[in-house]
């Protein structure tokens, strides 16, 4: 028999939102959450800026860790990580013991946390720093050519100091000498710092690294790794859980996906790809289509087999994921097909074991670039004119791991209270074109739950779809 899945802990960084509360009340209100940029001196954007304090966890941390540990994760971990284990924690909160059940669940408790765009400060200063400190090394070098080898002869001799005695004392003790040796000699040779001398959180700070530090701040030895999708990665993430739990491999599985806020290069990159609006003003789905707002951010939640979780007295919450349908388009980078959405969206009715007539309300991927147009063609080619449609990316941007862990979370908030949050899209600027072909959106203010399941779709760069259906508990 097919197994009931369950949500039972849900966090959230996002721009106004530094935690799950504060990103329901905010739901309430019709106004963007999105401010200027300003990321190249004066500028044109707005951005969807995270609203995040790390020390806000420092005392739960501090209750379970030695006291260094949380300057060391403040001082090693890129905002990705940040983010996701200030989600984490947020998420255990709901249900008061689910922490405990993780860690006993040993190996069938696992963790999919992924991330767009990654670590791209960490990435960004030391690819800076790297570049200045080889330019002071070639200057310094040049014409030098002999005393450069008899400088690196040197620095190898002191490099090749091997271990000597026990393993672990010794190799703290030729640590330690090595160092000391270099110091030497850089102030012998009144030298630079040699360009390969960068700094180790670049390793520290890679794909996976939100989902390991949640593995180990929650003691949770299960499966853990970065499912990377793009703006699928939440749906696809929970597609993977299901799996995972409908299997008997597991009985829950933390799930999620984090950005980093708006940087220079991503902010730049998306203005060259045309996608992004930069007229200072905003740009919600389904109006103007003058581009995306881009975003930053984490959301985490916990799901799990629902009879054994609420055997062990823990409440589900928001609504029941019934189906996910996950697809490729196979054939542009950026732009989607109608193909491959169609394709995930059939797949998901399917596997909830649903037509397009039980659907009441749906929401859409919407980015307010030409592509809202193609999306909601998309959608009246399966679904009724009685859908009621919301579109949230110009609530808090476009995150591009998280922004659709954001809206399905906005939807489940909305049918647990019995409304659908109203969006900053009003009647009067609703396109026309679109307008034509559907009219049936939740405007700025709210309204109530329709009657049926609902339905989310995330398209991602290179074509990956994920579509997820739910139902009311």
């Amino acid at each position: 028999m097919k197994k009931r899945i369950g949500v039972f802990g849900w966090g959230i960084v996002a721009p106004k939102s530094p935690n799950i509360e504060a990103f329901r009340q905010n739901l309430a209100s019709a106004e963007t959450w999105l401010t200027p940029f300003n990321g190249f001196g004066p500028d044109n954007f707005l951005v969807g800026m995270p609203q995040f304090d790390f020390a806000d966890y420092q005392g739960w941390i501090g209750e379970r860790f030695a006291p260094r540990t949380f300057q060391r994760l403040l001082d090693k971990m890129d905002y990705p990580s940040l983010y996701a284990l200030g989600a984490f924690i947020q998420s255990l909160g709901q249900n008061p013991g689910i922490e405990q059940v993780l860690q006993e669940l040993g190996t069938q408790a696992h963790v999919y946390v992924g991330t767009g765009l990654g670590s791209l400060h960490t990435i960004y200063d030391v690819s800076v720093k790297l570049h200045e400190s080889q330019k002071r090394w070639d200057e310094f070098w040049a014409g030098r050519e002999q005393e450069l080898q008899d400088y690196l002869q040197e620095l190898a001799k002191i490099d090749g100091t091997s271990i000597e005695g026990g393993i672990e004392a010794g190799k703290l003790h030729a640590i330690r000498d090595r160092e000391k040796n270099r110091v030497k000699l850089q102030e012998k040779w009144n030298a630079p710092e040699p360009p390969w001398v960068v700094s180790a959180n670049l390793i520290w700070n890679i794909q996976n690294t939100p989902a390991a530090q949640i593995s180990i701040l929650g003691k949770i030895t299960g499966m853990a790794f970065a499912p990377v999708a793009a703006c699928s990665t939440f749906g696809v993430s929970l597609r993977l859980a299901m799996t995972a739990i409908q299997s008997g491999e597991a009985k829950a599985v933390v799930i999620g996906s984090s950005d980093p806020p708006p940087h220079p290069l991503t902010v730049g990159a998306f203005y060259n790809a045309r996608v992004l609006s930069a007229d200072r003003t905003l740009s919600a789905p389904l109006t103007r289509l003058q581009g995306t707002h881009v975003a930053g951010g984490s959301v985490v939640w916990i799901v799990g087999d629902m009879d054994y979780m609420t055997s062990r007295g823990f409440k589900p919450l928001g609504m029941e994921p019934v189906g996910v349908g996950v697809t490729s388009d196979a054939e542009h980078i950026i732009t989607p097909s109608p193909d491959g959405p169609r394709a995930a969206m059939n797949q998901a009715l399917i596997e909830a074991g649903a037509t397009p007539a039980d659907i009441g309300s749906w929401d859409l991927h919407a980015t307010a670039t030409p592509g809202d147009y193609s999306e909601v063609t998309n959608l009246r080619s399966i679904f009724p004119d009685s859908v009621l449609v919301t579109a949230r990316k110009g609530t808090f941007g476009h995150g591009m791991s998280a922004g659709g862990g954001w809206e399905l979370t906005a939807q489940y908030l909305g049918y647990s209270e019995g409304k659908l949050f109203p969006t900053p899209l009003s009647r009067e600027d609703l396109n026309a074109t679109i307008g034509q072909m559907h009219q049936n959106f939740v405007f700025n203010t709210a309204c109530d739950v329709p009657h049926g399941l609902s339905g989310k779709l995330s398209m991602g760069i290179g074509g990956i779809n994920a579509c997820v259906i739910s139902k009311k508990l």
